[in-house]
C-alpha cells in the first residue's frame, strides 16, 4: 500500500533554466578561448568553473524533464532513470576537485614568474561573463524561492558570478599596473570557490548512494507522528532514504490496535497515516505495511 506526494517541479521556469544553460555554455565557450590566446589562467578557471555549473544546470533541466514525463519507469528500473542525476553529480564533483588541482598547481608555478598577459581581452571577456551571469540570476530568481531544484541553479549561477569578478578585478589589475601575477592569484580565489562545492557535492551523492536518512528528516519526530496516529500502537522497521535530489522514500511497519478488525478500518489507518506525512514531511513515496500484533510477535519469531 502506497502513497505518492507531489512536488513542485518548476516546469514553468523550464525555459528559463534552458536559456541560463544555453547562455552559460556560450559563455564558457568564449572564454575558454579568450584564455587559450592570452594565457589568463584566472580566465581558464572561471571557463572550468562555468563548465561544472553547465552540469548541474543541465542536471536541473533533466531533473524537471524526468519529473514531467513521470520518470519513464520500466520492469528493471522501477524509479525509471532518477538515479542517472547523482551519478553525473558525482562525476561532476570529481571533475572539478581535478580541476581545481590543475588550476592551483599551475597557479603557484605562475607566481614570480614573469609572465606577460594583455589585459584587454580578459577584461571584455570577464565582462561578458558577468553580464551573462546577472542575466541569469535575473532569470532564475522569481523560481529560485518556490523549487529546490531552481534555487541550486540560481546558486550555480551566483557562483559563476563571483568568479567573473574575480576575473574582471585582476584584468583590472593588470591594465592599471601591468602586475600579471594577478591573474595566479585571481585563479587561486576561484579554486578556492570550486573546491567546496565539489566536496559538498560529493558528500552529497554519498548520502544518496549510501542510503542514508536525508538531512532533513527526524526519524524521531517522524515516529512520533506515526504513533500518534488513531489506531497506531507500533511502528517498526521505519526506514528513510533518498532515490534523488528531492525524492525521499520510505517504508515501515505500522502494528495497529485490536479495533481495526477489517480492510476498511486498515483504510481508514492509511488514510490518516498518509494525512499526517503530507502534512508535515516532504516524502515522494511513503509505502506502509499494516500488522496485527499477533503478526508482529510472529516476525520477532522468524527473525530470531
Amino acid at each position: 500500500m502506497g502513497h505518492s506526494h507531489a512536488h513542485g517541479t518548476g516546469l514553468e521556469h523550464r525555459s528559463r533554466l534552458a536559456l541560463v544553460l544555453g547562455l552559460t555554455l556560450a559563455v564558457l565557450l568564449a572564454e575558454a578561448v579568450v584564455a587559450v590566446l592570452t594565457g589568463s589562467l584566472a580566465l581558464l578557471a572561471d571557463a572550468g568553473h562555468m563548465l561544472g555549473d553547465s552540469v548541474g544546470l543541465l542536471m536541473a533541466l533533466a531533473a524537471i524533464t524526468v519529473a514531467q514525463r513521470g520518470g519513464g519507469p520500466g520492469s528493471r528500473r522501477s524509479f525509471g532513470y532518477h538515479r542517472t542525476e547523482v551519478l553525473a553529480a558525482g562525476l561532476n564533483g570529481l571533475f572539478l576537485l581535478v580541476l581545481s588541482g590543475f588550476i592551483v598547481f599551475h597557479a603557484i608555478g605562475r607566481l614570480g614568474a614573469d609572465t606577460q598577459l594583455e589585459a584587454t581581452p580578459i577584461l571584455i571577456a570577464g565582462a561578458v561573463g558577468l553580464v551573462a551571469n546577472v542575466v541569469g540570476l535575473l532569470l532564475l530568481r522569481d523560481g529560485a524561492d518556490k523549487s529546490l531544484n531552481l534555487r541550486g541553479a540560481y546558486l550555480e549561477v551566483m557562483g559563476d558570478a563571483l568568479g567573473s569578478v574575480a576575473v574582471l578585478v585582476s584584468a583590472g589589475i593588470i591594465a592599471v599596473t601591468g602586475w600579471a601575477e594577478a591573474d595566479a592569484i585571481a585563479s587561486l580565489v576561484i579554486a578556492a570557490l570550486i573546491v567546496p562545492r565539489a566536496l559538498s557535492l560529493l558528500g552529497d551523492v554519498a548520502e544518496v548512494l549510501l542510503e542514508a536518512t536525508p538531512k532533513e528528516v527526524d526519524l524521531d519526530e517522524l515516529r512520533s507522528h506515526i504513533l500518534g496516529v488513531d489506531g497506531v500502537v507500533e511502528v517498526h522497521d521505519l526506514h528513510v532514504w533518498t532515490i534523488t535530489s528531492g525524492m525521499p522514500v520510505m517504508t515501515a511497519h505500522v502494528v495497529v490496535d485490536d479495533s481495526v478488525a477489517g480492510m476498511g478500518e486498515a483504510h481508514s489507518v492509511l488514510d490518516r497515516l498518509h494525512a499526517c506525512c503530507s502534512s508535515h514531511f516532504d516524502v515522494e513515496h511513503s509505502t506502509f505495511q499494516i500488522e496485527t500484533a499477533e503478526h508482529r510477535e510472529s516476525e520477532r519469531h522468524t527473525h530470531h
